[in-house]
This record gives structure tokens, sequence and C-alpha cells, in this order.
């Protein structure tokens, strides 16, 4: 065993792997700290709202890097230089070729062939990609996924590969649509593994479910599997940041149809993200409200969110803070509870917020006429709940202080 394994190996020199992704790096960039990242893997790392040096856990005093371009040329000089398939590339291939065949029938042994593949994925970004664009990997691995329903170590490793492998690959179309087809079975295996899997496996379940959206048909697929939407909602009640983020940039996604947006407000969703929303970071509050944007555009929605204490209070203090996407997506939450549904008891929680100067601030973004009505019609409903709860006095004070504002 130890001697396929050695020859499935890719050795890649440690200084030319991103720290973060392990792959090598195409494009290296430094931060203040030192530390050298691939510039795709690091900058995701600052966008989902990090401050610090994944590699030295330093507060970053600036996020702006500098391109390596010593450690480039070197790493350029290196693929260069990588010498042509030798008889031990070829025998890895023929035991890859070997694996596939015993994926397509094996029984009581498809955990363990799934498990060896995985530990080959594992070694490198380039054996990822080696698998990625094998001849027949991607309807092997299907297959094994859709006949895994009841072997829970067998549809963790496929849900693994499918996660690793072609998430991020540029041509995963044809295996989106393998699993698309064969997604009465699929399907199954994936709640077998979301409520029997660990918590690695429902996260990289939840992604590859993600991937999976391609266009409206797709996303209604996702979400009338029965059970899907209720069981992930659930874990937003208990669940580590990375699977919070995983699933609320699911629910984002796959609830497009009016039954759908019911499932998930009759799942709690609402209650459940109002509470995340004070205390997460800013890439998950912006997730948060996207949820809730979603869930505001059914009658139910509304309901849900005004019945909850928290709700509009967490939307306005976001409001205040959010980065322009995320931002968009508060006004129409607010909108839709104060102007669409014109709930009186929002409105006032919202003018005691000090809603009308956070509005007041929105409205000097750069926004597309449809956001910039939604505000003008949410401060014209608050002026009147100002007026009402004697706060006339604070709304004249942002008046006069607000008079510069221009259309947008």
């Amino acid at each position: 065993m130890a001697k396929v394994r050695e020859k499935l190996y890719v050795t890649v020199p440690s200084l030319f792997r991103c720290p973060i992704s392990m792959d090598v790096m195409r494009s290296p960039v430094s931060l203040c700290t030192g530390v050298t990242y691939d510039r795709a893997s690091i900058q995701r790392w600052l966008d989902s709202g990090h401050d610090t040096c994944p590699a030295t856990m330093q507060v970053l005093p600036s996020k702006d890097f500098i391109p390596n371009l010593t450690l480039h040329r070197l790493i350029h000089l290196w693929l260069l230089s990588a010498e042509p398939p030798s008889p031990e590339h070829r025998s890895s291939a023929d035991h890859l070729r070997s694996l596939l065949r015993r994926i397509q029938t094996a029984d009581e042994d498809l955990a363990a062939t799934l498990s060896k593949i995985a530990e080959f994925a594992k070694i490198s970004g380039e054996n990822s990609r080696i698998l990625a664009s094998f001849p027949g990997f991607d309807s092997a691995l299907v297959r094994a996924l859709a006949g895994s329903n009841s072997r829970i170590n067998a549809a963790e490793n496929a849900i693994y590969l499918l996660d690793s492998v072609f998430r991020e690959h540029k041509n995963s179309d044809k295996i989106r649509k393998l699993i698309l087809d064969a997604r009465e079975q699929c399907f199954n295996s994936m709640l077998s593994v979301l409520r029997n899997g660990s918590v690695k496996s429902k996260i990289e379940t939840v992604r590859v479910l993600e991937f999976l959206v391609c266009d409206f048909q797709s996303s209604k697929s996702i979400a009338e599997t029965r059970g899907l939407l209720s069981l992930v909602v659930s874990f937003l009640k208990d669940g580590g940041e990375e699977l919070n983020d995983a699933v609320l940039s699911l629910l984002g996604v796959v609830s497009v149809t009016q039954s759908a947006k019911v499932e998930l407000v009759n799942s709690g969703v609402v209650e459940a993200v109002s509470k995340m929303i004070p205390a997460c970071s800013a890439a998950t509050a912006g997730r948060c409200l996207r949820v809730l944007a979603v869930a505001a555009t059914c009658a139910e929605g509304r309901a849900a969110m005004a019945a909850e204490a928290s709700c509009a209070a967490a939307v306005v203090e976001r409001l205040a803070k959010a980065p322009k996407a995320a931002a968009e997506d508060a006004v129409a939450v607010l909108w839709s509870l104060c102007c669409l549904s014109g709930n009186v008891k929002v409105r006032d929680d919202v003018a005691k917020r000090n809603g009308v100067a956070v509005i007041l601030l929105a409205m000097q973004r750069g926004w597309e006429e449809h956001v910039r009505s939604m505000c003008v019609d949410l401060i014209k409903v608050l002026k009147g709940a100002c007026k009402n709860n004697g706060l006339g006095l604070e709304l004249g004070i942002y008046d006069t202080k607000t008079t510069h504002i221009k259309p947008c």
C-alpha cells in the first residue's frame, strides 16, 4: 500500500504552496506580516471578514498585499523544468483506472475504494485537478454517490471528492448535470450525510448543494427535496460559523418558489437568523440579511419578522455598517415590514432606533433607482412614526443636517 501511495504523490516544494489552500501558488502575494499566499485564497480570507494573518494570527494594520515576483518566477521555472511523464506516472494512471473500475463494481468495499481516491486528492491541488479531468471519474463518482444511500462512509467520501475536486473546477457543468439527472438517488445520499454524518461532511454537503444551483429549475429541485430545508435550518441553532455560513449561502439561492419560502419560514429561519445577526461577523451578517430579504417576499415571512422582537432592530443596526449589497437587502427588509406590510409596531421600533438617520445616511450611497425609491418610502412612513412617538425634535435635527443630500 505504501508503494501505491508513493506512486500517487506529486512532490511540490513546500515554499511553492499557499498556506491556506496548500496548492501551488498561481499569483503569490505577500502581506505586511511577510507571509506569502496565493492571491485568490487570501482575498477570500479577507473578504470573509477576517482581519488577521492566517499563518501568524497577527492583526493586520493594512490589508494591502504586494506581488511576490521573485517567488512567482521561481514557481514558473519549476513548472517549466518538470520532467515528462515517467513509467511511474503511467503506473499511477493505471492505478486510478483500476480504482474507477472498482467503484463501478464495488459493493462491500465501495467506501474503502472512495477513501483511497480521497487520499490521493488530499495530497495536492494538482492531484485534484488530475482527478477532475481523468476520463470517466465524474460519471463513476456520481454513480457511487447515487448508490451509497445506506453506506454513510461511502457517501461522505463521495461528497468530499465532489467538494474538493469539482466545486471550483472550471469545467464542472458535466458533473453538475450528471448529479441533477440522478437527483433522487443523489439527494437521498446527501440527506443521509446531513442527518448522520460528521460536521465536516455536513459542511461539504451543503456546499455541494449550492454548487449544483445553476438555474431556477435546479434551485427548485433542491428546495423541494423533502425535509431538506427544515433540516439545514436546524443547523443554524447550534452550528459553528463555517456550517452556518454554508447553510445561509445555500438558503439564499435555493428559496426561489413561494412554497420554499413558506417552508423556510415555518422551519424557524427568521428566529434563528435574528439571533445571529447582532454578534456575527460582517460576512455572516450579509448572508443573514440575504435570507431575511428572501423571506420578506412572502406574507408569512413578513409576519414572522414582525413577531420577532429583535429582528427589525438588528437589521437597522447592521444597515448602518453593512457593505452595499448587504445594505440593499437590509433596506428591502425594512421596506417590506414598514411600507408593504405597514406594521405599526415595527415602524415605531425602527423610528426609536434612529431609523430615519440610518436611512438618510444610506441614501448617500450610489443606489439604483428602485433602492432609492424604497429609502424615500421608508423616510415618509418613519416621519409619521416619529411624530406619533414624540420624536419630532430629533427628526427636525436630521432634516436640517441632511439638506445637502442629492438624488443618486
